[in-house]
């Protein structure tokens, strides 16, 4: 891969964290007037039309789509991701998006130290080590007050555990299944879920508010599709570090938007989990191995 091919994949990469950061604050405003079981079944609605109409590009079409190698698990990808957009959405209106950010960086740790019991691959002392001081990094953020960590404190981190382990059933699948088949059974098998849920709690609109709906919707797909074209164009150990510019973007959007505070244990835990984070792919990269990367481009519906 040319430096020409991955400067365009990083800019790519760095337009995706802003409308990603953009879609988090319509996700917050939104659940803190709406239900966010509506909230997520209308935005997984809008992404399964995209990941049919994806599909259906691709050689096969939606007959070959539906026909995953791994479809139990292919379900069981769909299921975690809308639970973690749940609780995603549940800690940006608890604890601000900041401190949500702040925490859930960690996911690529947590898929580093989980990929030796789920993938059986083998992960060095280093790389230990930098989960390790990762997870102070998280210790630090989540600082109890007067010595009692308040329970919403580990809502973030359930939503990086969650992500993770969607992030490692993703690398299980791809090896029958390409990504256009997982955006697929991610995208229509996600509607399936998010409706079964959100189905009961429907709740008149206002007419602004939908057109803050519309434009989480079309945040979405394009930041997905963008991300993809990042990945096609560029290496994933290459343009992976600048993914952590969404925290940054995220903590502006929270101070202007929504007057949250950046307070200084948040800021320095953050700085040890991204520094953990950014050696984990730097050793993977050295040793040649596959890089941690999220999952297919299908982070945030």
């Amino acid at each position: 891969m040319s430096t020409q091919d991955n400067r365009q994949g990083a800019i790519l990469i760095i337009l995706v964290t802003v409308i990603f950061s953009l879609q988090d604050a319509m996700s917050r405003h939104l659940a803190e007037t709406y239900n966010t079981y509506m909230v997520v079944m209308i935005r997984f609605w809008f992404f399964g039309i995209f990941a049919i109409w994806l599909a259906a590009r691709k050689k096969g079409g939606l007959a070959r789509a539906i026909r995953a190698h791994h479809p139990w698990m292919q379900a069981i990808r769909a299921v975690f991701l809308v639970l973690e957009i749940y609780v995603m959405i549940a800690a940006f209106v608890l604890l601000g998006l900041i401190e949500t950010h702040a925490v859930f960086i960690c996911y690529p740790l947590l898929v580093a130290a989980l990929s030796g019991p789920v993938l059986g691959e083998t992960v060095g002392w280093r790389r230990w080590m930098a989960i390790g001081i990762g997870f102070i990094g998280v210790m630090i953020i989540l600082k109890p007050s007067n010595g009692v960590f308040a329970p919403e404190a580990a809502i973030p981190f359930a939503a990086a555990l969650m992500f993770a382990v969607y992030a490692l059933l993703t690398r299980k699948v791809a090896d029958r299944d390409d990504a256009s088949v997982s955006i697929f059974w991610t995208g229509v098998g996600g509607a399936v879920v998010a409706t079964l849920g959100g189905m009961w709690f429907w709740e008149p609109m206002s007419t602004g508010d939908w057109g803050w709906m519309a434009l989480l919707c079309v945040a979405a797909v394009a930041g997905h599709g963008l991300m993809i074209r990042a990945y096609e164009v560029a290496e994933a150990s290459a343009i992976q570090p600048f993914s952590y510019l969404q925290l940054v973007w995220g903590a502006m959007l929270g101070m202007a938007l929504f007057g949250d505070i950046l307070r200084p244990n948040v800021a320095i835990g953050a700085c040890f989990v991204v520094a953990a984070g950014l050696f984990t792919l730097w050793r993977q990269r050295v040793k040649n191995q596959e890089p941690i990367v999220p999952p297919d481009p299908v982070i945030k519906p």
